[in-house]
Formats: C-alpha cells, sequence, structure tokens
C-alpha cells in the first residue's frame, strides 16, 4: 500500500486554480442544451465499463477516472484532495472504488511530475493535471479504453461522461442526480491543453453539435473519448472551467480544459511499464 507524491505544495483554499485574470473552477457538471431533451444525454453505464466515479456521497459522485490498463486507471491529479483518496493511502489504508459492478482498491497513486500540488495559485504551462491510480487486482481487460496516440486533435468532435450535477446552458446548474451523461463538443483549440467552448444553438454563426455540452463541478477527471477508425480512445481529461465569473459557470460561451493525452504518453507509459497494451474494442455507443 503506497502513497506515490510526486509533487509538493500545500491544499488551495476552495480549490480554485487562476488562471492569468480567469478563474479555473469545475463548473456544473455534464450540462446540455436547453433545447434537446434531458434524457436523451443519459449514458448506459455498460457501455462504458471503464469508466467510473471515485468517490460516492450518498447519491452524488465526486471526480471520475478512466481505466486504460487491467491496473491502472487515469484522472485528475487535483481529485487526489478532492476525495478522500489521498489522505486514506497516507494513512496507511486502500481506497474502494467500484469498476464494471466489481469492486476494486486503489493501492497506489502516482501524481505527474508537472503538478505542483493544489496549493498553486497559478495554472502555469509546465503544470499537468493528471494522476495515475494503481489498482491492487486487476480489473477486466475488456474494459480497458486505450490512449489516443495521434496529434490531430483540433477540431475534432470528442465526448465527455460525469455523473455530477446537471444544467442547460441558458441557467447553468440545477441538480445532482448521480445518474451518468454523456455529451459532446468539439476541440476549439489543441495545444498544451484541449479547450471546448460551450456554444449556444440560438446563434446562427455557432456550430453547437446535436450534444453540445461540457461537464464541470464533480466531473473532474473525467474523459474526454476520440473515435479513431470506429475505436473510442482517451484523448482528455477534465480539469475544469475557464471562467470570469463564479456564479456563472455552466452557461453557454463557457470554455472547459483538459489535459491533452497525447503530450503525456512517454509519462504514462513509464508508469505502466509497457506491459500491456490495450486491444481493439468496439466504438462505445452512446443512448
Amino acid at each position: 500500500m503506497r502513497w506515490v507524491n510526486k509533487s509538493a505544495g500545500a491544499r488551495l483554499s476552495g480549490g480554485w486554480l487562476l488562471l492569468l485574470c480567469l478563474v479555473l473552477m469545475p463548473a456544473d457538471a455534464i450540462v446540455i442544451r436547453h433545447d434537446t431533451g434531458y434524457t436523451r444525454y443519459f449514458a448506459s453505464e455498460a457501455d462504458y465499463p471503464g469508466v467510473f466515479p471515485l468517490s460516492r456521497q450518498g447519491r452524488r459522485k465526486v471526480c471520475v477516472a478512466t481505466l486504460v490498463a487491467p491496473q491502472w486507471a487515469l484522472t485528475a491529479a487535483h481529485c487526489l484532495t478532492e476525495t478522500p483518496i489521498q489522505e486514506t493511502l497516507a494513512a496507511g489504508g486502500v481506497f474502494a472504488v467500484e469498476i464494471n459492478r466489481q469492486s476494486h482498491v486503489i493501492d497506489a497513486l502516482y501524481q505527474h511530475p508537472g503538478w505542483p500540488g493544489a496549493g498553486s495559485a497559478r495554472l502555469l504551462p509546465q503544470q499537468t493535471d493528471l494522476a495515475l491510480l494503481h489498482l491492487a487486482t486487476p480489473a477486466s481487460a475488456s474494459a480497458v479504453i486505450g490512449l489516443y496516440r495521434g496529434d490531430q486533435e483540433q477540431a475534432q468532435t470528442m465526448t465527455f461522461l460525469g455523473w455530477g450535477f446537471t444544467g442547460i446552458g441558458t441557467t447553468g446548474t440545477a441538480a445532482a442526480d448521480g445518474r451518468l451523461r454523456f455529451a459532446q463538443n468539439t476541440v476549439e483549440r489543441a495545444a498544451e491543453r484541449l479547450r471546448f467552448e460551450f456554444d449556444d444553438p440560438r446563434d446562427t454563426e455557432a456550430t453547437a453539435l446535436e450534444f453540445e455540452g461540457i461537464p464541470g463541478l464533480d466531473d473532474s477527471g473525467g474523459p474526454a473519448l476520440i473515435s479513431e477508425e470506429g475505436v473510442m480512445q482517451l484523448a482528455g481529461i477534465a480539469v475544469g472551467e475557464l471562467t470570469h465569473q463564479a456564479d456563472r459557470t455552466g452557461r453557454y460561451g463557457a470554455v472547459v480544459v483538459y489535459e491533452r493525452i497525447s503530450r503525456h504518453l512517454d509519462w504514462i507509459d513509464a508508469q505502466v511499464k509497457g506491459e500491456w497494451s490495450a486491444p481493439e474494442t468496439p466504438d462505445l455507443a452512446t443512448d
């Protein structure tokens, strides 16, 4: 049972990170279009067996991780302090999770060496909000989602997943019901990180997708999935939403940020030790 700390720094009060004059913060979950239909965004957990919540607080599910090898999952580094994982392992315990309806325990954490800890007040270009979670026993190989290894993320449509609060783009957050939802969005910018904008379908110049949406509160660490030749691959990990006003998160015009997996393959592969590679699997569906 190990806690491998690759960063330093104390936790920032409130958990917010600053980027210049903008606030990088969790928004309000899988927030959807106001005109598409509430139930159309529901996703089947059976279609995404390798995506799982990290912490359960009654109906509320906090932070998300994605299985990238039978004994490894990837999440956002700040989720280690947003949930009891880091505290539990630091005390010598193990942390229980449920993956594909099977119980597993996390016995070690590996923070990206570019993550300075939650005490950092600025999200600098060299900072990387990623962490790998090691499972004591392997999960099913069929649940693993492979890593995207290309460099063509720009303008690609990706699928988001999360169990957090829901709402609509005109008003933001509404309620948390613990249901898994998906949304889709197009990469606005692929640089050190991936950026997505929540387009308003009422804007005739916007390019809102049929299932346009963004993640936010409680959905940190969640995946951005890209389809390559009919196979869903992990291209991004949710970091947060950029906003000038904390009380207007989750509304049309919001910009969300994901860590770009293709920039960190060497670190991920080194931790997993290259001993296992994901098989090709059919495209994962949404409903």
